[in-house]
């Protein structure tokens, strides 16, 4: 059991069947939930993310704390763009705030659709906050850097 960053398969075929709109006006709603490995999560239960990885689980997830609550936080796009033969979008920086959570990882999920999964994230190691702000930095929005590039 262990979390790996990959673009979710589900989502490159959904990509296909124009299941996921990034755009700002009149698109999707993107979240962020938090996953823990052991101790930590709902019940001590591990979570397992990765390229297998179809929808919103609730196993391994953060519990509750500060403005952090279960399912996560609504994530701010960025439009999707080109630039020379990649085509990619981001998000904006996104925090919670007054929270105790410990987390190694995060799945990023159309809430719009089903839950339907696009992306996990590994943070290579545990990351705390204690009654603080638990920050998610996203990358540059570029063709080399963005969260989700398609080249």
């Amino acid at each position: 059991m262990a979390i790996s960053t990959a673009m979710c398969t589900s989502f490159k075929g959904e990509l296909l069947e124009a299941v996921h709109n990034f755009k700002l006006s009149g698109g999707d709603t993107f979240k962020l939930a938090l996953y823990a490995i052991g101790a930590g999560g709902k019940s001590s239960t591990t979570a397992t993310l990765g390229a297998a990885t179809t929808a919103l689980t609730t196993t391994g997830e953060v519990a509750s704390s500060g403005s952090y609550a279960t399912g996560g936080g609504s994530l701010t796009r960025i439009d999707p763009t080109t630039s020379g033969t990649t085509g990619f979008t981001d998000f904006a920086d996104f925090s919670f705030t007054t929270a105790t959570i410990t987390a190694r990882g995060a799945l990023i999920y159309n809430s719009t659709d089903s839950n339907k999964a696009v992306c996990a994230l590994d943070f290579g190691g545990d990351k705390t906050s204690t009654a603080g702000t638990f920050t998610i930095q996203f990358p540059a929005a570029a063709a080399s850097t963005a969260i989700i590039r398609i080249a």
